[in-house]
């Protein structure tokens, strides 16, 4: 029989000890681009029990995005080419940062740019500003300076460009990963060297649909990024290939629905899980992760949640 009548412990931190660290009170994030600014869900979730909100996409400048259609159902899986539509740094410092800076959840700031100076700038404008407590880099961005080639499928470009942020800022730096790379531990040692605080992975995997009605692409960009419980597997794979090389903390995003999700990755090597397409669909389902791993911590007699990091064992 398992000890249940203990209080079990979910904190952790994803950034080193050494520099100011960003302390969750539980490992369950709502991913960027599925959560907008945080007061969207407000009235729906108790948003101030997450572990953390990650914020949409932020751009220099703002952007319109791509045409419509930008999203479309697949098998256990969700289309998109939104295109980082958004309200640009500037309007996210004047009108977001302000209502971040009394909550207690901590806030994270997805950048995204198209050059480097695209990067710096976004990530300056954002030092010193109260209510913002992380950097989440988006990288799976084409770089228009290099002929369009992504930043992230490069070690040397993600390197470059993950140096250049860390350079520009003192808040903690987490980079996201893009899975459409032959080899992502390759990838993720190059940011870890170039001064990233954490790694989160995986962005979502190029797909397509054709609307064999019309004859022509389901969505107005033609091809978008799948996410959902289709790409779980990838990620949960990428997740435990990048922990064993790493030395910082990795965060798996990828298909997360239910706990046993969430454990998978955290076994896997996660510090932290991202909620984010099944967001769409069950506004509260990241609390329902939470309240599950509180459960299983419960009736396994786990104290603390980094117990189980990495704890998965080779082979059945």
């Amino acid at each position: 029989m398992k000890v249940v009548d203990i209080k079990s412990d979910l904190r952790v931190n994803l950034a080193p000890r050494h520099i100011k660290g960003l302390h969750l009170s539980n490992p369950v994030i709502a991913a960027s681009g599925t959560f907008g600014y945080g007061m969207e869900y407000e009235d729906l979730v108790d948003i101030q029990s997450l572990g953390a909100i990650i914020c949409k996409g932020t751009t220099l400048n703002a952007r319109k995005g791509n045409p419509q259609p930008r999203i479309v159902e697949t098998d256990c899986g969700l289309l998109n080419s939104v295109g980082l539509e958004n309200i640009g740094v500037d309007a996210v410092v004047r009108e977001k940062a302000p209502v971040w800076a009394d909550w207690r959840v901590p806030v994270i700031v997805n950048v995204a740019g198209e050059t480097i100076d695209d990067y710096v700038g976004v990530v300056s404008k954002l030092e010193g500003v109260p209510g913002i407590s992380g950097i989440e880099l988006n990288i799976s961005c084409p770089n228009v300076s290099r002929g369009g080639i992504e930043f992230g499928i490069n070690p040397e470009l993600a390197a470059e460009v993950t140096s250049a942020v860390r350079a520009a800022t003192s808040l903690p730096l987490m980079v996201k990963l893009s899975p459409n790379v032959s080899d992502i531990g390759e990838i993720a040692m190059a940011v870890e060297k170039a001064g990233a605080h954490a790694i989160s992975l995986i962005n979502t995997v190029r797909g397509m649909s054709i609307n064999v009605t019309k004859g022509r692409s389901s969505l107005g960009n033609i091809i978008g990024g799948l996410s959902g419980p289709a790409i779980r597997p990838i990620a949960i794979y990428m997740v435990y290939e990048v922990a064993k090389l790493v030395h910082i903390p990795v965060v798996g995003c990828g298909g997360v629905v239910t706990v046993n999700d969430a454990l998978e990755f955290i076994m896997a090597g996660a510090t932290a899980v991202q909620v984010g397409t099944a967001n769409f669909t069950e506004p509260c389902v990241s609390l329902t992760v939470l309240g599950g791993l509180r459960d299983f911590m419960r009736k396994e007699g786990i104290e603390n949640i980094t117990d189980l990091i990495g704890c998965a064992k080779q082979g059945s």
